[in-house]
């Protein structure tokens, strides 16, 4: 296996030589009311995080003191008590559908008060890095991808079972003693309330994976700063007509770039672009070099597992797999574009 250029702390968080950064957030101490003012926890927020910021860089640059204990009050409740809030007016993606989901109001994504997942286990098909990866596959999603191979639970949020957050917490420190390397939430966007009740309340050291197609609000974004190691990252489009005709998706480029500058700027970035038919030229080209200009320093896996799964029969265009010549210039471009980890 290549030695991977970036992804090091990453890697010193999974050997538990450092602490994953929700674990530094549960240091930094804050007092606050549950009753207050969206507005006034969100100012609350911006000046611990800057508390947050500093603790990283000298635990990161000094080490661990392992006596340090975890705030009875942390930057971390002020987070989940922020998120909590936010679902009575519900952004957490950038369709801002408002709808007020502790009254089991639902919007674009179908999901209410309850998140639900699908399934939970040792994945060893991510990639090499972080198998095994205790997945956690949650249902619904923010996207309604043409080709979406997991069509059966992204438009079907009410199948699965409850993610009751203490119960997903013993899964995940029984996982980690069977050898998992990180916690990996999949399809998330519609879940960062749940992920953050669950993250809130682990006893143990494991990386936090974002497994996401990074469409969450900027609310979102910056809440998941101290809690994120690791987005395992979805870059998939190089414009937005593409994105909106085959994902129904407005605004996606400047969104998902934003997400992925801010990502950039405090965690680690695994980034995956799944090389679509026909899609060479306005998607895969611009894709490849607005991450060698923005966000080089990432671990960039191309991918050619397309399958035209779910509704893509119903598009020509997409109803085919990638020819060998489609797969030899993709590889042409991401070479060309200078990167320097990149998995093909």
């Amino acid at each position: 296996m290549k030695e991977p250029v970036f992804l090091r702390r990453y890697q010193q968080v999974e050997k538990n030589e450092l602490p994953a950064r929700y674990r530094i957030t549960s240091l930094v101490p804050v007092s606050f009311k549950k009753e207050a003012s969206f507005e006034d926890l969100w100012d609350l927020h911006q000046i611990k995080m800057q508390d947050y910021r500093k603790l990283l860089a000298s635990i990161d640059a000094n080490g661990y003191d392992p006596d340090l204990s975890i705030s009875k009050s942390s930057l971390l409740d002020l987070k989940v008590a922020i998120i909590q809030k936010m679902l009575e007016n519900c952004c957490f993606c950038e369709r801002r559908c408002g709808i007020n989901r502790k009254e089991n109001q639902k919007g674009y994504c179908r999901v209410g008060a309850v998140s639900g997942y699908a399934s939970e286990f040792l994945h060893t098909g991510e990639e090499t890095e972080l198998v095994p990866s205790h997945t956690i596959f949650f249902t619904g999603c923010v996207f309604s991808c043409i080709y979406c191979q997991n069509w059966d639970i992204a438009t079907h949020p009410e199948t699965g079972k409850i993610a009751d957050p203490l119960e997903l917490v013993k899964l995940i420190e029984k996982r980690r003693m069977q050898g998992a390397r990180n916690v990996n939430f999949v399809t998330p966007t519609p879940h960062p309330h749940a992920v953050l009740r669950v993250i809130r309340n682990l006893s143990i050291n494991v990386p936090v994976i974002w497994n996401s197609n990074m469409y969450h609000s900027r609310e979102v974004a910056e809440l998941l700063e101290g809690v994120v190691d690791v987005y395992l990252a979805d870059l998939r489009y190089g414009n937005d007509k593409c994105a909106e005709k085959y994902s129904k998706v407005n605004n996606y480029i400047q969104v998902v770039s934003e997400n992925l500058i801010r990502a950039y700027s405090d965690a680690e970035i695994l980034l995956r672009h799944l090389v679509l038919p026909g899609h060479l030229d306005c998607c895969t080209k611009p894709a490849v070099e607005w991450v060698a200009h923005h966000i080089p320093h990432v671990r960039f896996n191309q991918m050619f597992q397309y399958t035209p799964h779910y509704l893509a029969y119903k598009y020509p265009e997409m109803n085919r797999l990638l020819t060998r010549q489609e797969m030899e210039k993709a590889v042409e471009i991401v070479i060309s574009s200078g990167l320097e980890d990149v998995l093909l």
